[in-house]
């Protein structure tokens, strides 16, 4: 018996589970007891002879939950019954019991039933799942609660005390807003309110606040929340599962902060633009007050900063607060901030390095009762906690920016400044390029002011006005032109044109397309020569101006006020609108020349005659396309506005301008006008001459009377000299017929043609030659002269100051 005791009792304890405290037992078909063992008497308290032969309703359990067994088992009778049944003890207390009917079916053929039961608190899987719920709710990280239905504090663990504060015995029986009082206490409940009615779980309800454990700092928090009922589902209440989430929060808050700021800054070229979107970012995510100072030089964008030696000139430019007035204490935007050298902020600057007070003192903090109008601030609104950060770009420093907090009650710590850092490393890059821009664009706006016309003089044979307005998107200036070039016999070239692009390369390839048109015209070359010229020379551009010379346009026009006859041709251009006397506005049929670069077609001319007072109207596309406008929407408006001709013509400009260019301009626009006038014969006086050396004392004659009756009388002897060595020029080297023309306007100009096209030179005769002296005579006495070519062959003009109307 020994080794089977051994045995047996080494078989309990290496056994899984203990199944002694099993009750079992039987009942007839009657409901008496007639089988009890060992274990329902050590769970129930009766021995087997007080219970054998007595009914089971009367002994074990009361008439109810023995009619609620007896019932189950007639539903389950072929599978077996279980549920929880409320057993008597023999010492009349009850016993919750786990319990397992299954029919037996007697010796005699009878059909009794087995029962079986065990406490609930001795089941094998109760003694584990409590140990496991105890130690779950003991040591989880997790906060959790439970809430009465009307929403009080029932129970909690101490994760929860721990995360958010408030011990046992503050919280329970109150209610949410009475122990923390610094998170979103409405929105909470009302999510609680609703699960309880809905039964449905919410999970991951986020939400920030200052808890009770760290009020001033404000944490985030996701929540989740779940209905507790009992068994026979009536609702207990409301149980919610905390987690902080606030270092997760704030580096999604510094992530989006450093991409909005580097994203937002580099949106814009404007010096200003850039640091004011710095403060607006960072106020109220990281401060209460920013303020972002730059030095004078990088403001306008002269040069970059250095680390200075004498204390800088800093000025405002970017500001941004929470608090009425306090922008006023330390300076507005443009005004000037003092550095005094005791302040951090001049260590800020000359060191290149931050600078974090998590805690400004007045007492402590030596330089502020050096500063009269920082300490008003300190007074006035509670300087609590102060950060700056040097603007450092490219090795220079720019600047500084002030992070100030009076409203939030916590202290700057380091990772803020990690991150101040971190926010200002990435728009110092976008500041300094702003201010390269800056820059760039007072370069370009200078070269571009010496090379576009100081002012259009009005001349005999048109009167002008001229606007340029540059693109507002990206507020840099492009090389879009125009000009008048006075020509010899009193014409005069319009001529407008527009490089691609915008900055310096387009603007000085723009200077250097003006001075070969205007080189060209002086070589009094035809409109569709001079354009064909033109592309020849763009062909040859390398370099960074390339770009701008490819695709160039321009619109040439020569206008004689002698015969009103107007020569124009264009490559890539718009064609000009004419405004006839009578008001009416066309666009001639010009043909349409490919633009410089582009295309190896000829260009082609075309003449037209023009009445006096007409107006010729040259722009560029962008007058008339402007953004989201159809370029014939334009040419209506532009008709429309050029009808009212009889204004006068600086007034007609703006007219035309401000009809056109009503919003933001997405490219340059030009425009020049030029009224035409006519040299009537009072002013112009020509003769046909015989191929006669004979003739040339005539034609001194004939010049001599005419300008006796012009009363140019003190302009006779070098007009004499002038026309008799060019018409015996003519004579000897030309063809006939020869005419001479004199015509009289600010100048007194002398034209004699043939139809050679022989060219003069001039040269220097040695003091040995007989001739060769006649065209270095007419250079020494003519303000100047030159030769062109017509049809039927040339011209040889010469100009002499001093005529007058």
């Amino acid at each position: 018996m020994g080794i089977l005791d051994d045995s047996m009792a080494r078989s309990r304890s290496t056994a899984p589970f203990d199944l002694t405290g099993v009750a079992t037992g039987e009942l007839d078909d009657k409901g008496r007891i007639v089988g009890w063992t060992h274990g329902a008497q050590g769970i129930l308290g009766y021995p087997a002879g007080e219970v054998l032969g007595r009914p089971a309703a009367q002994v074990l359990v009361d008439e109810r939950e023995a009619a609620r067994v007896l019932e189950g088992v007639r539903a389950h009778s072929r599978d077996g019954w279980g549920d929880v049944v409320t057993a008597r003890h023999r010492d009349g207390r009850s016993i919750p019991l786990a319990v397992w009917a299954s029919p037996l079916t007697a010796a005699g053929g009878g059909q009794n039933l087995l029962l079986a039961a065990v406490g609930i608190d001795q089941a094998p899987w109760a003694q584990v799942n409590r140990s496991m719920l105890e130690q779950f709710l003991a040591n989880s990280p997790v906060g959790m609660a439970a809430m009465s239905p009307d929403l009080r504090y029932v129970w909690m663990n101490d994760a929860l005390e721990h995360l958010t504060g408030g011990s046992r015995a503050e919280r329970l029986g109150k209610r949410l807003g009475e122990v923390q009082p610094g998170v979103e206490v409405e929105a909470i409940e009302s999510t609680m309110r609703r699960v309880l009615t809905t039964g449905e779980p919410v999970v991951d309800f986020q939400y920030r606040g200052f808890p009770t454990a760290d009020p001033h700092r404000e944490h985030a928090y996701s929540t989740s929340f779940f209905r507790l009922d009992d068994i026979s589902g009536r609702v207990l209440g409301v149980c919610y599962v905390l987690l902080d989430t606030t270092d997760r929060w704030r580096s999604r808050q510094r992530l989006a902060l450093l991409n909005e700021v580097g994203v937002r800054t580099s949106s814009t070229l404007e010096v200003s633009d850039t640091a004011q979107n710095l403060a607006d970012l960072s106020v109220p995510r990281l401060a209460d007050f920013v303020g972002v100072d730059l030095l004078d030089t990088v403001r306008d964008g002269r040069t970059s900063g250095e680390p200075p030696h004498d204390m800088p000139a800093l000025r405002r430019t970017g500001l941004k607060t929470l608090l009425a007035g306090s922008a006023d204490s330390i300076g507005t935007v443009g005004e000037m901030i003092a550095v005094l050298p005791s302040s951090p902020w001049a260590r800020c600057l000359a060191e290149g390095t931050p600078y974090l007070e998590p805690v400004v003192d007045a007492e402590e903090s030596g330089w502020l009762a050096d500063d009269p109008r920082r300490w008003a601030m300190y007074r006035d609104f509670g300087f609590r906690s102060l950060m700056l950060v040097p603007i450092i770009a490219r090795g220079n420093v720019l600047g500084v920016v002030t992070f100030i907090r009076w409203r939030r009650l916590d202290p700057f710590e380091h990772d803020d400044l990690l991150l101040a850092e971190a926010v200002v490393a990435r728009a110092a890059t976008n500041i300094d390029n702003a201010r390269r821009f800056t820059h760039e664009h007072s370069i370009a706006a200078a070269l571009q002011r010496d090379l576009l016309p100081k002012e259009l003089t009005t001349s005999d044979a048109v009167e002008v006005a001229s606007r340029y307005l540059p693109a507002h998107d990206d507020n840099t200036l492009g090389g879009d032109w125009f000009d008048m070039i006075p020509l010899s016999g009193a014409r005069v070239a319009l001529v407008v044109g527009g490089v691609v692009g915008h900055g310096i390369n387009a603007i000085a390839f723009m200077g250097r397309f003006r001075t070969a048109v205007r080189t060209l015209a002086s070589l009094d070359l035809p409109p569709d020569e001079l354009l064909a010229r033109l592309d020849d020379l763009v062909l040859t551009v390398s370099g960074p101006q390339r770009e701008a010379a490819l695709g160039a346009s321009c619109l040439y026009m020569v206008y004689n006020p002698v015969t009103r006859k107007c020569v124009m041709a264009r490559a890539g251009h718009p064609p000009p609108a004419i405004v006839a006397p009578d008001h009416s506005v066309t666009f001639p049929d010009l043909p349409a020349g490919p633009p410089f670069g582009l295309s190896a077609l000829p260009f082609e001319a075309m003449e037209c005659e023009l009445e006096e007072g007409s107006i010729l109207a040259l722009f560029t596309d962008g007058l008339i396309e402007a953004r989201g406008q159809a370029a014939e929407v334009g040419k209506g408006k532009l008709r429309l506005a050029l009808s009212q001709m009889s204004l006068p013509l600086e007034e007609l400009c703006g007219t035309v301008v401000d009809a056109l260019l009503t919003g933001r301009r997405d490219h340059d626009a030009a425009l020049l006008l030029a009224r035409t006038r006519r040299l009537d014969s009072d002013h112009v006086a020509s003769w046909e001459l015989p191929s006669d050396p004979a003739v040339v004392s005539e034609a001194r004659g004939l010049a001599t009377s005419c300008l006796s009756g012009w009363e140019l009388d003190d302009l006779a002897i070098n007009a004499e000299l002038i026309v008799s060595e060019l018409v015996t020029n003519a004579i000897r080297y030309g063809k006939g017929p020869i005419r001479l023309r004199l015509i009289r306007q600010a100048t007194l100009i002398c034209e004699v043609s043939d139809a050679s096209s022989t060219s003069p030179r001039l040269r220097h005769a040695r003091t040995t030659d007989e001739g060769g002296r006649g065209l270095f005579l007419v250079a020494q006495l003519a303000h100047r002269w030159g030769t062109r070519y017509t049809p039927e062959g040339k011209i040889i003009w010469a100009d002499i100051n001093g005529a007058s109307d």
